[in-house]
């Protein structure tokens, strides 16, 4: 029961390492592919009249331009309060989705009420169905009561989102916008910067190819020095478990092992009567490490659960079985080393009766 329950816990630790991994590509798949399909976000300087998202489509490189209102504001609801903000999304958009990740579909903007990100919604303690004050944080400085229509649940960031024209309606102003989402051909990236630079009326820019880039580099380090001493870690227990059985059941029947080799058995079928068994306990590990692994890796979701961010809780068969594999290998590994003392058994010594 040691040796099981030593290899299932190697086996745990193994994929409690790559279940990060795997929830990390399931998060940019939909944070950066499927949510936000722009190449680059640009806001302006002070909102501008609808004529600026053509003069975005006049930049070098830009296939397309969808329009955004973003306002600052604090969000109450009974006792609770956030100061968030709402972005107004044009009803047909295309390059910023709202992806629900549960559905992985997009969420239809209502043009009455406000569609919280499910985070929000958990700090608020609201509902749909709820309503919540808005009290805007910049121009005429409205207050009104919004309908929470609906909860779109996200991975990371607590946003608010709207119709744009109910964001309008909500500022009181015209059909204004402060920002705008771009489709960029790639070879015209120094040609567009050079044009946003000398466009005054631009704050600035946002490029996804840079913080995807930027995303997965402080990630990946971080969780490729993680799965390493994980995989360092559960490679010693496997090893050291396997090889301490083996130890113990060498001693234990070297005198019978000699007997055999004796009575004429190859050292071939001695192995296999010693690595045998700790062949099976392993296989027998695997379930119970595979479950195991599963059950912790579901704490670890719960435990690095926060406020701005939730961790998806996914794993591909891939993990199992990249996992089992290190498992038997280092198992293997070490059941070789204790194999090669067979090879040197006294049979003389073992034999002699004992005074």
């Amino acid at each position: 029961m040691i040796t099981i329950g030593g290899i299932a816990l190697s086996l745990a630790i193994l994929i409690v390492g790559l279940f990060s991994l795997d929830s990390l590509d399931l998060m940019m798949d939909v944070q950066f592919r499927l949510a936000h399909r722009q190449d680059m976000q640009l806001t302006f300087v002070e909102a501008v009249s609808p004529g600026g998202i053509h003069s975005l489509e006049r930049l070098p490189g830009v296939i397309g331009a969808e329009p955004s209102r973003s306002v600052p504001v604090r969000m109450v609801a009974g006792s609770k309060a956030r100061q968030v903000s709402i972005s107004g999304l044009s009803e047909q958009s295309r390059l910023h989705r709202v992806i629900d990740v549960e559905s992985l579909e997009q969420v239809e903007l209502p043009r009455g009420g406000i569609v919280l990100s499910s985070g929000l919604a958990k700090v608020l303690d609201v509902a749909p169905g709820r309503t919540v004050t808005v009290q805007v944080l910049v121009g005429r400085r409205s207050v009104l009561d919004l309908p929470v229509t609906g909860i779109v649940k996200q991975y990371m960031g607590q946003t608010a989102y709207m119709e744009i024209d109910a964001v309008r309606r909500l500022m009181r102003e015209g059909p204004i916008l402060s920002g705008g989402y771009l489709a960029v051909d790639s070879a015209y990236f120094p040609a567009l910067f050079s044009a946003i630079k000398e466009t005054p009326a631009i704050a600035g820019s946002g490029v996804k190819g840079a913080a995807l880039q930027a995303f997965e580099d402080t990630f990946a380090e971080n969780i490729g020095i993680m799965i390493f001493f994980n995989v360092l870690f559960a490679s010693i227990i496997a090893f050291g478990v396997v090889y301490n059985a083996a130890r113990v059941s060498l001693a234990e029947r070297s005198r019978e092992l000699a007997s055999l080799r004796v009575m004429g058995f190859r050292r071939s079928e001695i192995s296999a009567i010693l690595l045998g068994e700790l062949g099976l306990l392993t296989l027998l590990a695997l379930p119970l490490g595979m479950v195991l692994g599963y059950g912790m890796s579901g704490m670890l979701v719960k435990a690095f659960e926060t406020e701005l961010y939730t961790i998806p809780f996914t794993s591909s068969p891939r993990t199992y079985a990249l996992c089992s594999l290190t498992v038997v290998v280092s198992a293997a590994v070490s059941g070789l080393i204790v194999r090669r003392k067979l090879d040197h058994l006294d049979l003389l010594e073992v034999l002699k009766a004992k005074e």
